[in-house]
């Protein structure tokens, strides 16, 4: 399997290759030459099987020129292993054919989790093999910087240095970051927001100077890897509700795109997935593109969802690439516009969108609602990402295809918001009960390239 840049202009890589590079060197995003299909009986037989094998089953294809069968069970084995359900990612029932697929059962309570521990141990792996070491650098709205920093602590191939918008995380989501004690782990409060913070990562790619002397790598949903892993628990919800025999449909809420953007490419391999939605606060872009109006960025407001407070949603480029025709110029004439600001998006392209993604919007008051009404209803108390989710869905939702919405966070990652809204503190899980006493280890910094990449540079293998 090789890899292509969705800009067209940077050479083909392998799996290992695309995965320690990131971002492609023409500032594009690498993607599979070819999505491979999975046969109706192949994915009837994953129902009932175990989490690890439905993974092994559905990423092998993209990965076996680069490891051994038997090397990458015991990668995906070690992934998961610490995950505080057997399930990984178990579906409950909210009421009639609406389903909520719990993604936070991870070390760090957030979806962001199926996909680091993986690519944390592929690295590790490919590195050793290699006898490199690497430097990560990732941006992050909340959780993936704290699934990131979990994955690759203490890994003796890597440097990990995460940057996150000062005062606009959530408590546990910064402490997840700050705490560990790791020396190899670099939380960095930028002053700015997530926009800047993944600027500035993408910028750093792009200063192939920087790039090439700290041998610079992105765990980023830039990264392939990342969305390969997320398309697993499509396959694995979908099959638990009756597919390949029935189609389902998927509510997604996402800033980044990344997350929904996994769920477009099990279908392209074939899980019959009637639509995907996506579900966003009031931080609207993508609803405000989908719905035909352009994508054109705004302020960021902060809201609180802030792992979705985002107006650049990266991985959009890999779903431009496709309603465009697989066309690299077209992207990169797109790209050269956002910068700008933004830009329309052919009628073309919008029918092809529209083929498969449907959107919508939650304000505040309504998540805040849908918190409270869902423990009501349901007794399930929901983070307010999961609710933006569940407001969407229910407004998309038809009698006759399953929906399934993602919970993407545990509510615990965002207590004031669920307790103004459901009057209920949800406490953390014993196994990290001590974070608010844990020390702090975070260094804030200017929304600065220089003072950014010169801070890496020092404090590379302390």
């Amino acid at each position: 399997m090789k890899y292509i840049s969705t800009r067209g202009q940077a050479p083909e890589l392998s799996f290992e290759e695309a995965m320690l590079t990131g971002l492609a060197r023409d500032g594009g995003l690498y993607l599979p030459a070819e999505i491979p299909v999975m046969s109706q009986d192949d994915i009837a037989a994953l129902a009932g099987q175990p989490y690890e094998e439905i993974a092994f089953r559905v990423m092998w294809p993209y990965v076996s020129g680069s490891f051994a069968e038997d090397e990458f069970k015991e990668i995906i084995a070690r992934a998961y292993e610490g995950f505080g359900h057997d399930a990984r990612a178990p579906l409950k029932q909210l009421n009639e054919n609406h389903f909520l697929l719990e993604l936070f059962h991870g070390p760090t309570l957030a979806f962001k989790d199926f996909a680091m521990q993986l690519i944390g141990q592929l690295f590790q792996v490919a590195l050793k093999r290699r006898g490199e070491r690497v430097t990560i650098v990732g941006a992050t709205s909340g959780d993936t910087g704290s699934a990131a920093i979990d994955a690759f602590r203490g890994l003796d191939a890597v440097d990990v240095f995460i940057l996150f918008p000062h005062g606009r995380v959530s408590e546990v989501q910064r402490r997840q970051m700050t705490t560990p004690a790791d020396s190899n782990v670099h939380a960095l409060a930028v002053d700015g927001d997530f926009d800047d913070c993944q600027a500035a990562v993408k910028d750093m790619f792009n200063d192939f100077e920087f790039r090439d002397g700290v041998k610079l790598a992105g765990v980023n949903s830039i990264n392939f890897a990342r969305v390969l892993a997320q398309v697993v628990y499509y396959f694995s919800a979908a099959t638990s509700l009756g597919a390949p025999h029935r189609k389902v449909s998927f509510t997604v809420p996402t800033g980044n795109f990344g997350d929904i953007f996994a769920g477009y490419i099990a279908k392209r391999m074939g899980l019959p997935i009637d639509r995907l939605v996506v579900a966003t606060n009031q931080n609207d872009i993508l609803h405000r593109c989908l719905s035909g109006q352009g994508y054109f960025k705004g302020d960021t407001i902060p809201s609180i969802s802030p792992s979705m407070d985002i107006q650049v949603s990266s991985n959009f480029e890999r779903a431009l690439y496709y309603a465009y025709g697989e066309d690299g110029s077209a992207v990169a004439q797109l790209m050269d516009e956002l910068k700008q600001g933004g830009f329309n998006v052919s009628q073309g392209a919008m029918e092809a969108l529209s083929e498969n993604f449907d959107s919508g919007r939650v304000s505040e008051d309504e998540t805040l609602a849908t918190i409270k009404a869902t423990l009501a209803h349901s007794a399930e108390l929901v983070c307010p990402h999961t609710a933006v989710g569940i407001k969407v869905a229910e407004d998309h939702r038809v009698t006759d295809v399953p929906m399934i919405t993602l919970a993407t966070a545990h509510p615990a990652k965002f207590p004031a918001a669920v307790e103004k809204a459901s009057d209920v503190h949800p406490p953390l899980p014993s196994r990290m009960s001590d974070l608010y006493e844990r020390p702090e280890r975070v260094t804030r910094i200017a929304n600065d390239l220089g003072a950014l990449e010169d801070h890496i540079k020092r404090h590379i293998a302390e």
